[in-house]
Protein backbone atom coordinates (compact mmCIF):
# COMPACT_ATOMS: atom_id res chain seq x y z
CA UNK A 1 0.00 0.00 0.00
CA UNK A 2 1.26 3.38 -0.71
CA UNK A 3 0.29 5.40 3.02
CA UNK A 4 0.00 9.05 3.63
CA UNK A 5 0.98 9.84 7.46
CA UNK A 6 -0.77 12.76 9.00
CA UNK A 7 0.64 13.72 12.26
CA UNK A 8 4.45 12.56 12.27
CA UNK A 9 5.01 12.06 15.75
CA UNK A 10 6.12 9.13 18.15
CA UNK A 11 3.29 7.37 16.86
CA UNK A 12 3.26 8.55 12.91
CA UNK A 13 7.13 7.49 12.85
CA UNK A 14 6.59 4.23 14.38
CA UNK A 15 3.92 3.62 12.13
CA UNK A 16 5.83 4.57 9.53
CA UNK A 17 8.89 2.09 10.58
CA UNK A 18 6.12 -1.17 10.84
CA UNK A 19 4.53 -0.34 7.39
CA UNK A 20 8.10 -0.22 5.60
CA UNK A 21 9.06 -3.36 7.15
CA UNK A 22 5.47 -5.19 6.05
CA UNK A 23 6.67 -4.17 2.76
CA UNK A 24 4.31 -0.57 2.54
CA UNK A 25 5.38 2.28 0.86
CA UNK A 26 5.45 5.96 2.79
CA UNK A 27 4.57 8.21 -0.07
CA UNK A 28 3.09 11.22 2.21
CA UNK A 29 3.96 12.31 5.40
CA UNK A 30 2.04 15.37 7.15
CA UNK A 31 2.53 17.06 10.33
CA UNK A 32 1.01 19.52 12.99
CA UNK A 33 1.95 22.78 10.84
CA UNK A 34 -0.20 21.14 7.52
CA UNK A 35 -3.35 21.18 9.51
CA UNK A 36 -3.38 24.84 9.00
CA UNK A 37 -3.59 24.23 4.79
CA UNK A 38 -6.76 24.51 3.04
CA UNK A 39 -9.00 21.35 2.22
CA UNK A 40 -8.41 21.52 -1.79
CA UNK A 41 -4.62 22.10 -1.01
CA UNK A 42 -4.56 19.02 1.38
CA UNK A 43 -7.32 17.05 -1.33
CA UNK A 44 -4.17 17.59 -4.42
CA UNK A 45 -1.23 16.55 -1.78
CA UNK A 46 -3.42 13.52 -1.12
CA UNK A 47 -4.10 11.79 -4.58
CA UNK A 48 -2.20 8.73 -5.18
CA UNK A 49 -2.02 7.33 -2.05
CA UNK A 50 -4.00 4.54 -1.11
CA UNK A 51 -4.45 5.04 2.15
CA UNK A 52 -4.05 7.84 5.23
CA UNK A 53 -3.37 7.15 9.21
CA UNK A 54 -4.30 10.01 10.99
CA UNK A 55 -2.23 10.39 14.54
CA UNK A 56 -2.45 13.76 14.82
CA UNK A 57 -4.44 15.92 17.26
CA UNK A 58 -8.48 15.94 17.57
CA UNK A 59 -9.00 19.92 16.31
CA UNK A 60 -7.64 18.78 12.37
CA UNK A 61 -9.21 15.03 12.32
CA UNK A 62 -12.70 17.07 10.59
CA UNK A 63 -10.49 18.73 8.17
CA UNK A 64 -8.27 15.78 7.52
CA UNK A 65 -11.56 13.53 7.05
CA UNK A 66 -13.14 16.10 4.74
CA UNK A 67 -9.65 16.02 2.50
CA UNK A 68 -9.48 12.43 2.80
CA UNK A 69 -13.06 11.86 1.48
CA UNK A 70 -12.73 14.70 -1.21
CA UNK A 71 -9.30 12.72 -2.38
CA UNK A 72 -11.24 9.59 -2.70
CA UNK A 73 -8.16 8.34 -0.19
CA UNK A 74 -9.64 5.81 3.24
CA UNK A 75 -8.59 7.53 6.58
CA UNK A 76 -7.82 5.46 9.66
CA UNK A 77 -8.45 7.85 12.92
CA UNK A 78 -5.94 7.13 15.94
CA UNK A 79 -6.20 10.41 17.36
CA UNK A 80 -8.20 11.00 20.31
CA UNK A 81 -10.37 13.52 21.96
CA UNK A 82 -12.48 14.21 18.94
CA UNK A 83 -15.75 12.81 19.61
CA UNK A 84 -17.86 15.27 19.91
CA UNK A 85 -17.42 15.88 16.59
CA UNK A 86 -18.41 12.95 15.39
CA UNK A 87 -21.62 13.34 13.68
CA UNK A 88 -20.33 16.10 11.61
CA UNK A 89 -17.05 14.03 10.54
CA UNK A 90 -19.58 10.76 9.54
CA UNK A 91 -21.59 12.99 7.57
CA UNK A 92 -18.45 14.83 5.50
CA UNK A 93 -17.47 11.22 4.92
CA UNK A 94 -20.94 10.53 4.29
CA UNK A 95 -21.46 13.33 1.43
CA UNK A 96 -18.47 12.55 -0.53
CA UNK A 97 -18.85 8.58 -0.65
CA UNK A 98 -15.26 8.22 1.20
CA UNK A 99 -14.51 5.75 4.08
CA UNK A 100 -12.93 5.89 7.80
CA UNK A 101 -12.34 3.89 10.48
CA UNK A 102 -11.61 5.19 13.67
CA UNK A 103 -11.08 3.40 17.57
CA UNK A 104 -9.86 4.67 20.81
CA UNK A 105 -7.47 1.92 20.96
CA UNK A 106 -6.34 0.37 17.72
CA UNK A 107 -4.49 -2.39 20.06
CA UNK A 108 -5.21 -5.91 19.26
CA UNK A 109 -4.65 -6.77 22.92
CA UNK A 110 -7.30 -3.98 24.09
CA UNK A 111 -9.62 -5.10 21.61
CA UNK A 112 -9.63 -8.50 23.18
CA UNK A 113 -9.76 -6.92 26.81
CA UNK A 114 -12.61 -5.37 25.46
CA UNK A 115 -14.59 -8.57 24.89
CA UNK A 116 -12.86 -9.92 28.38
CA UNK A 117 -14.68 -6.83 30.47
CA UNK A 118 -18.05 -7.79 28.28
CA UNK A 119 -17.70 -11.10 28.97
CA UNK A 120 -17.54 -10.65 32.66
CA UNK A 121 -19.86 -7.72 33.00
CA UNK A 122 -22.77 -10.15 32.17
CA UNK A 123 -21.64 -12.26 35.02
CA UNK A 124 -22.00 -9.81 37.12
CA UNK A 125 -25.73 -8.65 35.54
CA UNK A 126 -27.65 -9.74 38.14
CA UNK A 127 -25.05 -9.86 41.34
CA UNK A 128 -26.08 -6.36 42.54
CA UNK A 129 -23.56 -6.59 45.88
CA UNK A 130 -20.84 -5.97 43.04
CA UNK A 131 -19.90 -2.72 42.03
CA UNK A 132 -18.37 -2.07 38.75
CA UNK A 133 -15.37 0.26 38.20
CA UNK A 134 -12.82 1.49 35.76
CA UNK A 135 -9.61 2.87 36.52
CA UNK A 136 -7.11 4.10 33.69
CA UNK A 137 -3.39 5.31 34.50
CA UNK A 138 -1.18 7.03 31.46
CA UNK A 139 1.77 9.50 31.47
CA UNK A 140 0.97 13.34 32.24
CA UNK A 141 1.59 14.32 28.64
CA UNK A 142 -1.00 12.71 27.85
CA UNK A 143 -4.45 15.09 26.93
CA UNK A 144 -7.56 13.42 27.55
CA UNK A 145 -9.06 11.98 30.37
CA UNK A 146 -10.75 10.07 31.18
CA UNK A 147 -9.04 8.18 28.12
CA UNK A 148 -10.96 7.28 25.05
CA UNK A 149 -10.36 3.74 25.74
CA UNK A 150 -12.09 3.94 29.21
CA UNK A 151 -15.09 5.60 28.03
CA UNK A 152 -15.20 2.87 25.46
CA UNK A 153 -14.95 0.03 28.41
CA UNK A 154 -17.02 2.18 29.95
CA UNK A 155 -19.77 1.80 27.77
CA UNK A 156 -19.16 -1.76 27.23
CA UNK A 157 -19.54 -2.31 30.73
CA UNK A 158 -22.51 -0.47 31.56
CA UNK A 159 -24.45 -2.07 28.50
CA UNK A 160 -23.09 -5.79 29.49
CA UNK A 161 -24.09 -4.83 33.60
CA UNK A 162 -26.99 -2.86 32.98
CA UNK A 163 -25.77 -0.34 35.24
CA UNK A 164 -23.25 3.03 34.93
CA UNK A 165 -19.80 2.44 35.75
CA UNK A 166 -17.56 5.45 37.37
CA UNK A 167 -14.96 5.94 35.62
CA UNK A 168 -11.16 7.45 37.54
CA UNK A 169 -8.04 8.94 35.55
CA UNK A 170 -4.46 9.21 36.78
CA UNK A 171 -1.99 11.57 35.07
CA UNK A 172 1.59 11.20 36.49
CA UNK A 173 5.17 10.71 35.46
CA UNK A 174 5.89 8.53 32.20
CA UNK A 175 3.00 5.62 33.42
CA UNK A 176 2.55 3.25 30.37
CA UNK A 177 -1.08 3.44 29.26
CA UNK A 178 -2.87 1.07 31.40
CA UNK A 179 -6.63 0.15 32.23
CA UNK A 180 -8.48 -1.95 34.44
CA UNK A 181 -12.16 -3.08 35.24
CA UNK A 182 -12.98 -3.85 38.62
CA UNK A 183 -15.82 -5.41 40.67
CA UNK A 184 -15.76 -4.77 44.27
CA UNK A 185 -18.52 -6.50 47.27
CA UNK A 186 -17.81 -7.01 50.66
CA UNK A 187 -16.44 -10.20 50.88
CA UNK A 188 -14.04 -9.94 47.76
CA UNK A 189 -12.44 -7.53 45.12
CA UNK A 190 -11.76 -8.81 41.07
CA UNK A 191 -9.64 -6.60 38.51
CA UNK A 192 -9.16 -7.30 35.21
CA UNK A 193 -6.17 -5.27 33.83
CA UNK A 194 -4.68 -4.56 30.50
CA UNK A 195 -1.28 -2.60 30.59
CA UNK A 196 0.47 -1.18 27.13
CA UNK A 197 3.74 -1.90 27.38
CA UNK A 198 4.72 -0.11 24.11
CA UNK A 199 2.95 1.83 21.29
CA UNK A 200 4.10 -1.34 18.44
CA UNK A 201 0.74 -3.06 19.52
CA UNK A 202 -1.32 0.14 18.71
CA UNK A 203 0.89 0.92 15.12
CA UNK A 204 0.14 -3.08 13.90
CA UNK A 205 -3.56 -2.62 14.86
CA UNK A 206 -3.63 0.75 12.54
CA UNK A 207 -1.98 -1.23 9.89
CA UNK A 208 -4.40 -3.93 10.39
CA UNK A 209 -7.16 -1.47 10.10
CA UNK A 210 -5.43 0.53 7.28
CA UNK A 211 -5.39 -2.97 4.91
CA UNK A 212 -8.90 -4.03 5.33
CA UNK A 213 -10.41 -0.30 4.98
CA UNK A 214 -8.37 -0.13 1.08
CA UNK A 215 -11.35 0.01 -1.21
CA UNK A 216 -14.20 0.31 0.83
CA UNK A 217 -16.79 3.30 1.75
CA UNK A 218 -18.45 3.72 4.75
CA UNK A 219 -17.76 5.18 8.37
CA UNK A 220 -16.79 2.24 10.49
CA UNK A 221 -15.39 2.03 14.82
CA UNK A 222 -12.52 -0.51 14.50
CA UNK A 223 -14.19 -2.86 17.28
CA UNK A 224 -17.34 -3.60 15.42
CA UNK A 225 -15.47 -4.75 12.38
CA UNK A 226 -12.63 -6.39 14.27
CA UNK A 227 -13.62 -9.78 14.48
CA UNK A 228 -13.77 -9.55 10.73
CA UNK A 229 -10.62 -8.30 10.15
CA UNK A 230 -8.77 -11.06 11.87
CA UNK A 231 -10.77 -13.59 10.51
CA UNK A 232 -9.81 -11.89 7.25
CA UNK A 233 -5.97 -11.55 8.10
CA UNK A 234 -6.21 -15.38 9.17
CA UNK A 235 -7.45 -16.28 5.95
CA UNK A 236 -4.71 -14.31 3.98
CA UNK A 237 -1.87 -15.82 6.36
CA UNK A 238 -3.30 -19.64 5.57
CA UNK A 239 -2.73 -18.67 1.43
Amino acid sequence: MKLALIGYGIMGQLIGNLAVEQGHEITLTLDIKDARRDVSDLINTLHGCDVALDFSIAEAVPKHAEACAGAGVPIVVGATGWLNRLDDVKNLIAQHDGALIYAANFSVGVQLFYRIAAGAAELFQNLESYDAFIEEAHHKRKRDAPSGTALKLGEIVAEHLGRDVPISSTRAGHIPGTHRVGFDSRGDHIVLEHAARSREGFAAGALLAAEWIVGRTGFYEFSEVFGEIISQRGIETQR
